[in-house]
């Protein structure tokens, strides 16, 4: 063999051998139902992560939302998912009824984003002004052990009743539930996310909605601090023209202790240099403050994170 011809093959070998080291790094954002919220933020997320991290491989994967998110990256079968707050401490501290048999300590924060809205919307014509008028009714509640099927929960618990109190029980995420109410094959639907969410928004042009009041006194009895009194403004949806008082819920992004410090530094920072990409990709991205990013965290920071938030003056 021509010693060139040797001296090529060794330094393919070298390569060969070298390559793990420069293994392809993945990013996969986890996400929710595709008419919900998380879903165009995370397509809008995993651009921003693109050109900041050049080297990685974005992809978004459409999920259940909050606790499926939360075992995904348990498992490491993730990067970076969205969450809300109650399903989030929930699974860290392991609580088997929302789902988490033991507590998923891999889990690591990386930022409060957003508040999720409880959008409890009935159609016109059933009748229903409160939560009592539930009674009876057929109500979807999210999918099964969703962070909407557990507000739901929480909710009709503050108000006294429970699943057998309903007429109906179905458990369906957002696009589901508004197609069966547009052909009136249900009653109401509860709906957890960032105001002006696409699927209400589908609903109230197709048929009359009335966005349910969910009161204080409720919220009180709910005893979770992630549970919040908020406001739908009126005019947030086609014929809504009051204001709707609900609960608000934080939403969380968070990672897993296995990412690399480096990454999550530059996730970090790369979508709170990026706000207004998100904004284009959905209006409940308004609300992301980056003052806000550490607020009611229920769980340690991922270091990367807390690196960006040392450097933004966040913690001292």
């Amino acid at each position: 063999m021509h010693p060139t011809s040797r001296f090529l093959l060794a330094l393919a070998a070298g390569a060969l051998l070298a390559l793990p080291a420069q293994a392809q790094q993945f990013i996969n954002v986890l996400t929710g139902g595709t008419s919900g919220v998380y879903y165009p933020l995370g397509v809008s997320l995993s651009q921003i992560y693109g050109k900041a991290l050049p080297g990685a491989k974005t992809a978004v994967q459409a999920t259940k939302a909050s606790a499926e998110n939360l075992n995904l990256l348990q498992a490491g079968r993730g990067e970076i998912a969205f969450t809300l707050g109650d399903a989030l401490s929930d699974a860290w501290k392991g609580d088997a009824e929302a789902g988490f048999k033991t507590p998923l300590n891999k889990l690591r924060g990386v930022a409060a984003i957003y508040s999720n809205y409880i959008h409890l919307v009935a159609s016109a014509d059933s009748g229903i002004r409160s939560l009592a008028d539930l009674k009876g009714k057929r109500i979807a509640v999210g999918a099964p052990k969703s962070g909407t099927e557990l507000n739901t929960r929480a909710i009709l618990k503050g108000a006294g009743l429970s699943y057998q109190d309903l007429g109906k029980v179905e458990y369906l995420p957002f696009g589901e539930s508004v197609e069966l109410m547009k052909n009136r094959q249900l009653d109401a639907t509860l709906i957890s996310a960032g105001l002006g969410v696409a699927a209400v928004r589908d609903l109230a042009t197709a048929v009359k909605i009335v966005i349910v009041p969910i009161p204080a006194e409720v919220i009180a009895k709910i005893g979770d601090p992630a549970y919040q009194a908020a406001t739908i403004p009126a005019n947030t949806y086609t014929g809504q023209s009051a204001d709707a008082h609900t609960v608000a819920i934080p939403n969380f992004l968070v990672t897993h202790e296995g990412v690399p410090a480096d990454t999550v530094y530059a996730m970090t920072k790369s979508m709170f240099d990026n706000l207004d990409q998100m904004v284009a990709a959905h209006a409940a991205a308004k609300a992301i403050k980056r003052e806000n990013a550490i607020k009611g965290m229920p769980l340690p920071l991922h270091p990367g994170a807390e690196k960006y938030y040392r450097e933004a003056g966040l913690i001292k």
